[in-house]
């Protein structure tokens, strides 16, 4: 036999002979051709709902709903869905309509089925084992699927912040290797004031640890779940303490502090955890690629641009132009972002979206907020390995820039005063003359005074003013 004949309340079908999903699943698949992406490609989702699906099969037992030797067989399927032995069958599309409906089906027959096998009965023997009365028992799409999405989005998170905690590393690493390199700042690509290359790169470690903390903010919101709900909030179809043996039962599964939202009808229609947490991401996106922006800017040329540092270089840059090596990582990172940053857009679309009692757009939601992540996590990664690990800085090229500058006449400012340190600038700029130079000529200072007062390394922090 290559298929199998199952049933539904829309009619029979032919499933697959070897498939552990089974006919609502054939329809989705059918239904939805989207993205070409099935759910299995995102193995903590499924380790997700092998969890629900486990927690709900023990209460369910605990309060006596469902026979001892069914529950055991449907606990047992569900922990071999957590390990991802199933995760092949997990077929139906990541964007779907009928607000996961058919994710949440999935995984009621690919549990039924394994579960049925367990008992010793053919797949799709489902009065033995139905998909929705006994592995679905006490539950619903509605309840499921946002939960589902919650578990795997901490999960998610907690290698997010893993990815970006040793990129951060990375950076305060090379802040303290460049402590000692002078070099020029800038404020709107224009020459400012002297500081050193290991506070541009400290700071970025700084920048980067914020962020983790607004993400470890988002995580704990949406460690509130909506389990027991099941259609709209009411907890219809279960039975006195199922909604807190659930979560009991969940959170021994997982290990996670999760909470029963404290109106369930509130939840079940509510996505702004969802939105929190991808305008979370988009504040990570938008802040890794202004530091790939300025990578690139500090490592331009060779000899036509900044370059003050030097990035490893990882693959001929050009078909036409011998010899040319291009900024690949920071670009490739900068493109992760600009991608984040418009689903974050989208996301936020699909939650104003949602309609009286459920929001039918989670699916999406879900998807771009787990690709986000993906795309984070990896980009983070690859920056660290593959980019700034192996920075160098061009020292006397930072010492050049430095020394061309008429932004260290700022330092003077205290002493003769503005007006007099933009003639200074001015002059230095028309006649190339060094500041130095032009102010001891003009008798504005002693060579002394300004030895101490243009010294470089003394203007990259807080000092006394001599003469104050």
């Amino acid at each position: 036999m290559t298929h199998r004949q199952e049933n539904d309340s829309l009619g029979a079908r032919q499933v697959p002979a070897g498939a552990y999903y089974g006919v609502q699943t054939l329809r989705a698949v059918e239904n939805f051709p989207i993205t070409g992406v099935a759910i299995g490609r995102f193995p903590l989702l499924i380790r997700a709902l092998g969890a629900i699906k486990k927690a709900a099969a023990q209460a369910n037992m605990d309060l006596k709903i469902l026979p001892p030797d069914l529950g055991a067989a449907i606990v047992q399927a569900a922990d071999e869905v957590m390990d991802g032995r199933y995760n092949a069958d997990f077929v139906v599309d990541v964007i779907q309509g009928g607000a996961g409906t058919s994710t949440n089906m999935n995984a009621n027959e690919v549990i039924a089925n394994r579960a049925l096998e367990l008992l010793g009965r053919p797949r799709g023997d489902y009065a033995a084992c139905h998909p929705n009365n006994h592995v679905n028992l006490s539950q619903s799409t509605n309840d499921v699927y946002p939960t589902a999405l919650k578990l795997a989005a901490i999960w998610k998170i907690r290698r997010l912040l893993d990815a970006m905690g040793q990129l951060q590393d990375a950076f305060a690493l090379k802040g303290e290797e460049f402590k000692d390199v002078l070099k020029l700042g800038r404020t709107q690509l224009q020459d400012a004031v002297p500081m050193t290359l290991g506070q541009e790169f400290a700071a970025v470690a700084i920048t980067i640890g914020e962020d983790m903390e607004r993400l470890r903010e988002a995580a704990r919101l949406i460690h509130e779940m909506n389990m027991g709900a099941t259609a709209i909030g009411t907890g219809v179809n279960t039975v006195p303490g199922y909604t807190d043996r659930v979560r009991a039962r969940l959170i021994e599964i997982t290990g996670l502090s999760l909470i029963t939202a404290p109106n369930l009808i509130e939840a079940t229609s509510d996505a702004g955890a969802y939105v929190q947490l991808s305008g979370v991401l988009k504040r990570i996106a938008v802040k890794l690629s202004k530091v790939c922006n300025d990578l690139r800017l500090l490592s331009s040329g060779p000899r036509g641009g900044i370059g003050e540092i030097l990035l490893p270089a990882m693959q001929p840059g050009s078909t036409i132009m011998p010899g040319k090596v291009n900024p690949v990582i920071p670009e490739v990172v900068n493109q992760v972002c600009f991608e984040v940053i418009g689903l974050d857009v989208a996301i936020s679309m699909a939650a104003q979206a949602g309609q009286l009692e459920l929001n039918a757009f989670e699916p999406l939601i879900g998807f771009n907020i787990f690709l986000s992540m993906d795309m984070l996590e990896r980009a983070a990664t690859v920056l660290r390995e593959r980019c700034v690990a192996g920075i160098r800085a061009d020292r006397e090229r930072c010492r050049e820039l430095l020394e061309r500058s008429t932004g260290i006449v700022t330092a003077l400012v205290p002493v003769i005063g503005y007006e007099a340190a933009a003639r200074l600038a001015h002059e230095s700029l028309d006649t190339g003359r060094p500041v130095r130079e032009l102010a001891l000529a003009q008798g504005l200072l002693d060579e002394a005074a300004l030895n101490e007062l243009l010294n470089p390394a003394l203007m990259t922090h807080p000092r006394a003013i001599p003469g104050r």
